[in-house]
């Protein structure tokens, strides 16, 4: 799913265009107990209960795409019968209404969820008559000819809330709080089928994972039986250590600084696709011949890649190139600059040591203080740099 599907679904968590047919839930306690079980009709609820669970419902469809949300794919082994994939096929066609196939559900996440303390395992069904679109791009609500039938499994952390004093407005006094225990926003979940293309694929889900780090590993892998992708601080270490390892001496200042370059001035130009910038291993591999490695290197750097990376994972340039800052670190000092500002670094050897110069144009503050104006002497040349040894 791309960010404008996964929109047009999110837009579908609101008063107005609710087509949430039935809720269910089980409140696990911290020593991962069911306590309590909820099955109801959304739309017999309390108005003021169905606005919190559409912040709920929304922020498990937040973030960014390759990061936070995940495009997972079934292999065709984890299709087969009694397979999780079968389960909420199974699911989806009662409409949550079979209370044996829920139950079976709820005992799956709690063997494969890795979650300390108490939290909520909620479970909505929803269909959305797509409507169709012109050739202008805008939406034909009497043109629909699909209905996207489809599950939200949403997942949240219930904390008890924090001591502390409060107003009593009957009373009129300030006194001691009543704690009591909190449902939080979602830390992981999925959607069932993946709207793909603004249709129904029942072969692949969309996961959402507030940790960018995937720390939920075992439900992807084993309950989902999905392969499980590089997290997004995993594919910036790879990448990382590709180029190192490729580049060799030749990993210097300059190499980096133009790969660097390079990425963001390609992420700029690719900001508003709806696809995310995903670098292949050719396109990884040009990079760095591009920018100093040998061809004894590049040689084995297939092996390395999928040692490193895997065969088939991908790889998102936003994953891998801050694009709002440029940072230099050494290990007393740190350096940051604007990306666009970053050739104004260079390297230099100064009394033979390796230096980091900076010019001083322009107003330069030390803590805040505005330092006096450098002059140029008309004997001697000074220097107006900043030297980073």
């Amino acid at each position: 799913m791309n960010k404008k599907e996964i929109s047009e679904i999110k837009k579908q968590f609101t008063q107005e265009h609710c087509a949430i047919t039935r809720i269910c839930g089980c409140y696990v306690d911290g020593e991962g107990e069911r306590k309590a079980d909820m099955k109801e009709a959304f739309l017999s609820l309390p108005e003021e209960e169905m606005f919190k669970y559409f912040e709920i419902f929304r922020k498990n469809l937040s973030g960014t795409v390759g990061k936070n949300l995940i495009n997972l794919e079934f292999p065709l082994a984890a299709e087969n019968e009694g397979s999780a994939h079968d389960l909420l096929l199974r699911l989806r066609e009662s409409r949550l209404t079979d209370d044996v196939l829920l139950d079976t559900f709820y005992d799956k996440i709690l063997e494969t969820l890795d979650m300390e303390g108490s939290f909520l395992i909620l479970l909505i069904h929803s269909v959305y008559d797509i409507p169709g679109k012109s050739t202008d791009g805008s939406e034909l609500f009497d043109a629909s000819d699909e209905v996207y039938d489809y599950l939200l499994c949403t997942i949240c952390p219930v904390k008890l809330t924090k001591p502390g004093l409060c107003y009593n407005t009957e009373a009129g006094v300030i006194q001691n709080r009543t704690r009591d225990w909190l449902v939080e926003l979602p830390v992981t979940g999925f959607l069932f089928p993946a709207f793909n293309d603004r249709s129904t694929d029942i072969h692949s889900l969309l996961f959402y994972s507030k940790d960018a780090n995937l720390s939920q590993a075992r439900l992807i892998e084993e309950f989902l039986r999905c392969v499980l992708p590089l997290a997004a601080d995993s594919q910036k270490e790879t990448f990382n250590a590709l180029v190192e390892e490729t580049l060799g001496d030749g990993c210097d200042f300059e190499a980096v600084k133009a790969i660097h370059e390079e990425l963001a001035e390609r992420l700029e130009e690719t900001k508003e696709n709806l696809e995310p910038l995903i670098l292949s291993k050719t396109e990884v591999r040009s990079l760095l011949s591009e920018n100093g490695a040998d061809e004894e290197r590049l040689s084995d750097f297939e092996a390395r890649y999928e040692e490193a990376a895997g065969s088939g994972a991908p790889i998102l340039a936003s994953n891998i190139v801050n694009t709002r800052k440029f940072e230099i670190r050494t290990p007393d000092i740190v350096v940051q600059v604007k990306p666009e500002q970053a050739s104004l670094v260079e390297t230099r050897v100064i009394d033979g040591r390796p230096c980091l110069v900076i010019p001083m144009e322009g107003q330069v503050e030390v803590n805040g203080i505005c330092l006096a104006p450098y002059i140029q002497e008309e004997q001697e040349e000074v220097n107006h740099e900043y030297e980073y040894r």
